[in-house]
């Protein structure tokens, strides 16, 4: 595991959305977990670790 996956796993857990943008770009990925942050913080904290952990 490298330095970047790290810090990309700790901005999933404070702020999601940066984190998926920083792992994948600007996309359906980064909308989908902008919506879900939005709505409730925790699912698009869930849906950030999923992404940055799926590579």
């Amino acid at each position: 595991m490298d330095s970047a996956k790290i810090v990309n796993i700790v901005l999933a857990l404070f702020l999601p959305p940066v984190a998926v943008f920083s792992s994948r770009g600007w996309g359906t990925e980064c909308i989908v977990d902008i919506v879900l942050t939005i709505c409730v913080w925790f699912p698009g904290m869930l849906y950030a670790l999923y992404i940055v952990l799926k590579d």
